[in-house]
């Protein structure tokens, strides 16, 4: 296992790093995602807004391999992720964040750190169960991957921390450090500023962007505070009932009138 590294920024950065070609996805006859056609450049921050029932998240879960679309193909790096389980597709470089809080309440926040880590180790179930010494280095070497990374995130001083002492927004900024430690080169990052007061969707807005600059992480994210899209993002996605009604600079998406009439429309009905 190698250190905590910026292992995405001596790639190129030109070109799209996923690609989503004419995916539509139904359930019972309704379309969550109509004919979708995305391409996400590389080490760039992309939001994707939208009333509720857009598909926003049906667009992750398709991405990320949890859902698999009706029509159409996902491809990172020029590789087609249909029919991957959603561990392969993570093991080649997509990781993801949810909605509701993934952290283990009874373990501390370095315990959840390396959960997921366990599952990169090499030793055998032999070395597991009687600790070998390669084991323990391996152990030692997962410890140090997850305090750097929580470190990185300005969070080291929570490593004894049991995961339910943490609010809800201090557990989102822990689940984007845990994605951080597997040298991701897309984070799916689903609501994030969930539970952040506005200072700390400040704070969100650096870390996203120093993520981005420093680790040359790719970052897609859903989100409903719109301060947080409009600040952060380089491109914005709108989705409306499956569909993308637009794409561009935040600037262009605010005044898009398409745009406006969805958030209105949907208002109007709610």
């Amino acid at each position: 296992m190698t250190g905590f590294r910026h292992p995405h920024l001596s790639e190129s950065v030109m070109g799209s790093i996923l690609s989503v070609k004419n995916v539509s996805l139904s359930f019972g006859g309704v379309k969550a995602l109509d004919n979708v056609d995305i391409e996400f450049p590389s080490q760039k921050i992309i939001g994707i807004i939208g009333p509720n029932g857009a598909g926003k998240t049906t667009l992750l879960n398709v991405i990320c391999g949890i859902a698999e679309p009706t029509e159409g193909q996902v491809f990172l790096d020029g590789v087609s992720l249909n029919d991957k389980k959603p561990n392969n597709i993570a093991e080649l470089g997509i990781r993801r964040t949810f909605q509701t809080s993934q952290l283990f309440p009874s373990m501390s926040v370095l315990e959840n750190m390396m959960a997921g880590l366990h599952l990169m180790s090499k030793s055998s179930l032999f070395g597991s169960i009687f600790r070998t010494h390669k084991m323990r280095s391996e152990e030692e070497e997962m410890r140090k991957r997850a305090m750097e990374a929580l470190d990185y995130v300005g969070f080291a001083d929570f490593a004894d921390r049991p995961g339910n002492a943490l609010s809800f927004g201090q557990q989102r900024i822990i689940e984007i450090a845990r994605t951080l430690i597997f040298d991701p080169k897309i984070v799916l990052l689903d609501e994030p500023a969930v539970g952040l007061s506005l200072s700390r969707v400040s704070e969100l807005e650096v870390l996203l962007k120093k993520i981005r600059d420093e680790r040359g992480v790719s970052l897609i994210m859903i989100e409903h505070v719109i301060r947080l899209v409009m600040g952060v993002s380089d491109s914005v996605i709108v989705l409306s009932s499956g569909k993308k009604i637009a794409e561009g600079s935040p600037d262009n998406v605010r005044e898009n009138p398409e745009v406006i009439e969805a958030y209105l429309g949907h208002q109007k009905h709610a």
